[in-house]
């Protein structure tokens, strides 16, 4: 057997640089891949609530042309808006409640829509998380 062990340990060695070799060009690939995901994620995510701020600072503009422009119900769900748009962790890709807090900013968003009778929303929202996956 002492014949096949120079065989063995070549084998090995094949194997193993083989091996490390996939394992480093994977990580420059898998990087780069993540950035070009992460970038478009961060562009959609940033577009969509870009919108809802938009219609947001049309209404405070209507409310400071006329107090009366709104019932103070529509107004309260408004202040909410904003509150839930200033506090959305655009600068912390970490926090885990980014799909929590987007639910919340698109059910407000509804309701004061729906109050107001205005056919308005984001379109370019993905209609679930499957589509976004595949997107990806």
């Amino acid at each position: 057997m002492d014949f096949l062990e120079p065989m063995v340990a070549l084998d090995e060695t094949h194997y193993q640089d083989g091996y490390k070799d996939g394992y480093d060009d994977g990580k420059v690939s898998g990087k780069e891949e993540g950035r070009q995901v992460g970038l478009k994620m961060g562009f959609q995510v940033g577009e969509e609530l870009g919108f809802y701020q938009g219609c947001l600072d049309v209404w405070m503009s209507i409310i400071r042309l006329d107090q009366g422009a709104f019932s103070a119900w529509v107004g309260k769900y408004m202040e909410q808006l904003a509150a839930l748009l200033s506090n959305y962790p655009l600068s912390d890709p970490e926090n885990n409640h980014h799909q929590d807090m987007m639910k919340d900013i698109r059910l407000k968003f509804r309701v004061i829509t729906g109050s107001l009778g205005a056919k308005l929303g984001y379109e370019g929202r993905p209609t679930s998380s499957e589509q976004d996956l595949e997107d990806i």
